[in-house]
């Protein structure tokens, strides 16, 4: 049964569809929209129901399923080869999802190699309309906010910056700064939340509930409504203790999210 709220989102609530990356498009739709959402960024990974290989054929039946159950896919989590452009292009999804891989050559040489990959990308966003979101992500990626923006600085406007919760925190920044920092560029805002826990003498991300982490979503939607932000809100779904139900632990953290909004009502 889909979980109603006492204030009407000012946003579309989405979800990341990774915990349910076997199910067809008509079971996952049935099921976030049975949480409360409205749309869904969609897997396209080698290990998931849509693989890049395939999505060209598959993704525009996948959407379609996911519409025909209430559920507008934002994006897909992917890679940036023309083949996923070409799906996206198909099947009306308007953004690919990709983080900023770090190697063994370095920080510095890495972001250049990402550079190139994202400016030889430049053609294919054009030719299909399709946009770019780099997230930052910790640990052996562009971890930071900042990091990403700059990676993206000059641009077209079709690159985008896809700001995550988490990461953030992770990364010892505030969404006060950070999001509006990067309001030009915000593309999505990813939710979840994060803490440090001490396990074989090193301290590790732990993925909570949104009321136990180092992230204030409060804080969020306060600097949401500074930058006049109304794009899509992503919760995705990462939780380091699997002992509750995916479902479950999203449920709570959409009221939690919804409830923070309403204290904050985005401003167009």
């Amino acid at each position: 049964m889909r979980t109603y709220f006492p204030t009407p989102p000012a946003y579309l609530w989405s979800a990341f569809t990774k915990p349910w990356a076997g199910l067809p498009g008509g079971e996952v739709g049935r099921l976030v929209a049975g949480i409360g959402f409205g749309g869904a960024e969609i897997p396209v990974r080698d290990a998931a129901y849509l693989t890049p290989a395939s999505a060209e054929a598959e993704l525009p039946k996948f959407t379609a399923q996911l519409r025909a159950e209430g559920i507008e896919p934002i994006s897909v989590a992917s890679d940036l080869s023309e083949r996923v452009f070409a799906a996206c292009a198909e099947a009306g999804v308007p953004m690919i999802r990709i983080m900023a891989e770090l190697g063994p050559d370095g920080y510095a040489a890495s972001v250049g190699r990402n550079r190139a990959m994202l400016e030889e990308a430049v053609t294919l966003t054009e030719r299909y309309d399709v946009q770019v979101g780099v997230q930052p992500h910790h640990g052996r990626f562009v971890s930071s906010t900042l990091g990403v923006l700059q990676l993206l600085d000059g641009l077209p406007e079709r690159f985008k910056l896809v700001w995550d919760a988490a990461h953030d925190a992770l990364a010892g920044d505030h969404p006060a700064v950070t999001l509006e920092l990067g309001a030009d560029r915000l593309g999505i805002v990813n939710l979840k939340n994060v803490q440090y826990i001490r396990t074989d003498g090193v301290w590790k991300p732990y993925f909570v509930q949104a009321d136990d982490g180092l992230s204030d979503w409060s804080a969020v939607f306060a600097a949401l409504q500074k930058v006049k932000y109304a794009g899509p809100i992503c919760l995705t779904g990462q939780y380091s203790d699997p002992a509750v139900p995916v479902e479950e632990r999203l449920s709570r953290d959409l009221h939690t999210a919804v409830t923070s909004a309403a204290q904050h009502p985005s401003r167009e």
